[in-house]
């Protein structure tokens, strides 16, 4: 639907005045709220961005987050820091978390054959094993066509797979990093058989729950689901249109979560204290991988990994029909920083990296 004059104005006077942008709490340095709105209000102009919510941690302060522009343009919703977004793909460290507290307990290998656990999952060539799926390293396919919009209800997690058993492997795992939201799809088949119940649960007993996340949940079609935001999408001449339709029961484990931008702060700092999993267990998730002959991925076990400013930067990006999403970790500062826009293929990335910068420049306690 195109914007009407009206709706035009409106989003503008709402983005110049930063419209109803409430605080959780006043967690941050003097200055850099004000210096946080200046940036996303100018992106968000830029880029005609509907609406979007950000929120920051620094040390063991309070989350702060704020909402911007629009959470539905066509009833004039505002954003604000309870909206919630599809993740897309941050629901892929979150599974890696999951799975990983599973072998913490002893309950299943990284190396294990998946079939060991999903007996249903037609064999291959080569065997897969979860450290291959949570690796982008195992071979399965990615999307095919128009699948990553599919409008098909799935009821659970192992229904989804359907879509995907009947094709071979793209290649022997190990031997070539293929980014694939199935591989996570049938990693998060493998946990709810381990775990011994259904994906969604064994996210809010082991992930949701120990972190403080009371805003994240599967994104169901169907559920009413408070402050869920509509999602949009950009033509090439710049038009802002409804988002296509698109059903994400097909990949819970691998981007079919929605949630709050605090609560996807809450998970990277549970993270990163240590109230997820153990020191070793984390280092072992944020360790790079390499394929067989020894390259580099510059990717962990669910989680991208790479440097700022000379520190080590642990972050995922997000998107799907309707939704752009980053979110960063830095353990050594002790910084956390999720970006959740309503638009797909918004620059969420970099505005989260220039919230870092301005961390960076900011005297921090």
């Amino acid at each position: 639907m195109y914007y009407t004059s009206s709706l035009r104005v409106g989003r503008l006077l709402a983005l110049l005045l930063l419209a109803v942008t409430l605080c959780l709490a006043q967690s941050l340095p003097p200055g850099l709220e004000e210096r946080i709105d200046r940036l996303v209000s100018t992106r968000m102009s830029e880029q005609r961005i509907p609406g979007m919510t950000v929120a920051v941690g620094i040390g063991d302060r309070p989350i702060w987050s704020r909402g911007y522009g629009f959470a539905d343009l066509e009833n004039f919703v505002p954003a604000t820091e309870r909206s919630r977004y599809r993740l897309a793909s941050i629901s892929k460290p979150i599974t890696a978390v999951a799975l990983l507290e599973l072998v913490e307990a002893g309950k299943a290998g990284l190396d294990d054959d998946v079939r060991r656990y999903v007996p249903e999952f037609t064999e291959k060539q080569w065997p897969v094993t979860l450290r291959q799926l949570l690796s982008h390293l195992g071979g399965v396919r990615g999307y095919n066509g128009t699948e990553s919009v599919t409008t098909v209800h799935y009821a659970n997690v192992r229904d989804g797979l359907t879509i995907f058993d009947a094709d071979p492997l793209a290649h022997q795992p190990g031997s070539k990093y293929l980014y694939s939201s199935y591989g996570f799809n049938l990693a998060g088949a493998a946990a709810e058989v381990i775990a011994g119940k259904p994906f969604p649960q064994l996210l809010r007993d082991s992930v949701f729950t120990p972190a403080g996340m009371s805003s994240t949940r599967d994104d169901d079609s169907f559920a009413i689901i408070p402050n869920r935001v509509r999602g949009y999408r950009k033509t090439d001449a710049g038009e802002v249109l409804n988002c296509e339709l698109a059903d994400t029961s097909s990949k819970v484990p691998g981007g079919g979560l929605i949630s709050t931008a605090a609560d996807v702060a809450r998970f990277g700092r549970a993270v990163m204290d240590g109230a997820l999993l153990r020191p070793e267990t984390r280092t072992l998730m944020w360790t790079p991988q390499h394929t067989s002959d020894g390259k580099p991925v510059g990717y962990g076990l669910g989680w991208g990994v790479a440097a700022f400013h000379g520190q080590p930067r642990y972050s995922h990006a997000g998107g799907q029909s309707g939704t752009s999403t980053y979110l960063d970790v830095l353990p050594e500062s002790r910084i956390v920083v999720s970006v959740l826009c309503n638009l797909q293929g918004a620059p969420a990335k970099e505005i989260s990296e220039r919230i870092l910068q301005l961390l960076d420049e900011t005297k921090l306690d």
